[in-house]
Formats: C-alpha cells, structure tokens, sequence
C-alpha cells in the first residue's frame, strides 16, 4: 500500500483513475474541498468552517487520509477513510466518495482505492452515509454494502411555531417541579460543570433508540471536541429536578454555517425516571424560544428512524422531514 503515500503510484491490482487526472493527498487549506462537495451536492453545501471543526475533533492517532482528484486544477474527485463519529465502534472505518456530477465513471476506482486503504488499516466493517434518492446508495449495494441505519433529517421554521397550543403540556411538564435553564446559568464551564454536563449526556446517549448502540466518547475526548468548543452555552437547555439534579438536556446551540439563521439541535433527551411528564417537549419549547429571542428562525436535527418517541415530538413542533440520510454496512 506504498502509493497511499505517494501520488501517482498505483498497484496493479486496483483499478486505475484516467491519465489525464492528478491524484494527490488533500492540502491542509480545505476551502476548494468544501467549494468542490457543494458543486458536487448543491442541495447540501459545506462550508469551510465545516471542514476545519471536524479536522479539529480527529485525534492525533486516528485513522484519517483524503484523497483528490484533480483535472486542470479543478478537483473532480474524492476518497475519504476515517473513523466515524456516530459509529466509532472498534474495527469500523467510515468510507466518502464523491464526484462531480459529470464525473461519475469515477465511483468505481474511488470506491476500490478507498476500500484498499481502509482494510490496510485494519478495518473489520466499512459504513459510508448517503442520502436516499441519490446515486451512491444502489451504487454501493452493488458493491456488497447494505443498509444499516436510517437518520431523519428535518427542519422547523420557529417563527411558525404556535408556542400557544403547547400550553397545556408546558404546564404539565412544570408540575413535576422541574426547572428549565440554559448552562450559562450556572457559572464558569469549568472542569467540574463540564464532568456534569458529561455525565449526563452520556447516560442519554447510551439510551438512544438506534440500531447499534452510540459510542460513547471517554470524557477526554468530549472534552477536547465539545466541551473546548462551546461557543454559545445560552442555547444549550437543562432540566433541573427540585433537588437540583439535572434529568434532561436539548442542545441548540450551533449554528449551521451554510444556512443562514439556522441551529443545529442536537441531543435532546430526559433520563429514565423523569420521562412520561412531557419535558422532552417542554425542553424543545424553551430551547426554540430561546433560539427566536437570539434572532435565529430555524432548528435543524437529525434521528434515528427507530428513535419514535423523539420523532413524534418533533412532528407534534412541526418539523419538517428532508431527505434520509442512510447509513450503508459492508462488512470485510
């Protein structure tokens, strides 16, 4: 596997990218990366700024290589092999491929360069996520993968949102007696505020409804790609029992750099012995109008197709479901 280092070094038993094109490793600058992932999926642009927070969140050991191709200077193409965020299970390396629109005779050597990397590292399982509709998905069950996961991705336009016809269950959620406040109320997000803000999100994220169990970050590493990187903790909305405990959390907190006026909600949940009152609604509630004061006007989330109770919170808001993001399995 020399040539993964090299740039025009090929072995003779993978398939080969036409003469005419350069393959090399990705530069450090990733604004032509992202500029070409837009013109390669218009309808879901990346910004730089994208780019960059993932780069920053990969550990120093972490399996990670792109790889371009490039026409004229023009990159038409691109293989990716790095470990999952959703899925970091041991033995599973997540697989990218994309091409431009007029580009895709591409897929088949991609597919086979990015493949031979990931099993040179030792990978067990190989996922790659696409989204329904598109050309990769039957692309890659041709090529062994199946289907795995299945995320909903939707989007709420909170200026249309009726706080007035959730009275009633805002109310109900108020008589357990628990508190919604945003994390920049309780002081400094020192060491021992982000440990309890860990703990909790932990035990939430190890109870989400999915078809494998999410891997769970150790608190270094949320420390370092979350904790470090909090830049707006007035979003980020906790439920306080009457003993002070916190027993539920919804992130809304980070914006969507390519969508103007847009955040990312990210976990909302409520622990076991709290649940069936009604606060994963009334969280979601507070978060949106506190999202609305700050000036922005949409929530965007995503959840897994089996994480019911979630999605019907979501459609009682009025979100409003895109495209599926499908998460395909090929096991090695």
């Amino acid at each position: 596997m020399l040539y993964l280092d090299m740039e025009n070094t090929l072995p003779d038993h993978l398939p080969a990218f036409p003469p005419d094109l350069q393959v090399r490793p990705a530069p450090e600058g990733l604004a032509r990366v992202a500029a070409f992932l837009t013109a390669a999926y218009p309808e879901h642009p990346v910004s730089e700024e994208d780019l960059q927070r993932l780069a920053a969140m990969r550990l120093p050991d972490e399996t990670f290589r792109r790889v371009l191709l490039e026409r004229g200077g023009e990159i038409v193409g691109l293989w990716e092999v790095g470990v999952p965020r959703m899925d970091g299970h041991a033995g599973w390396l997540s697989i990218e491929i994309a091409a431009l629109p007029t580009e895709k005779a591409l897929a088949e050597p991609l597919l086979a360069h990015a493949e031979a990397f990931a099993r040179a590292q030792g990978a067990e399982v190989l996922i790659s996520r696409v989204r329904e509709g598109g050309w990769e998905k039957p692309f890659l069950e041709a090529h062994g993968y199946a289907e795995h996961d299945r995320m909903w991705v939707s989007v709420l336009d909170l200026r249309t949102l009726d706080f007035a016809r959730f009275a009633e269950a805002e109310a109900r959620a108020q008589t357990t007696g628990v508190q919604f406040r945003p994390l920049s109320d309780f002081g400094p997000f020192d060491e021992a505020l982000q440990r309890r803000l860990y703990d909790l999100m932990a035990a939430l994220l190890r109870d989400v409804p999915s078809t494998t169990p999410v891997s769970v970050w150790p608190f270094e590493v949320w420390q370092m790609r979350f904790a470090s990187k909090l830049k707006y903790p007035e979003g980020l909305w906790l439920a306080a029992a009457p003993d002070g405990s916190w027993v539920g959390v919804s992130e809304l907190h980070m914006p969507v750099t390519t969508r103007a006026g847009m955040l990312h909600n990210g976990l909302t949940g409520v622990l076991k012995p709290w649940r069936g009152h009604g606060l994963g609604l009334a969280l979601k509630l507070v978060a949106a109008r506190s999202a609305l004061e700050r000036g922005f006007t949409h929530s965007r989330t995503g959840n897994h197709s089996v994480n019911r109770p979630m999605l019907a919170i979501n459609d009682q808001l009025g979100f409003e479901k895109e495209a599926a993001t499908v998460t395909m399995k090929k096991s090695v």
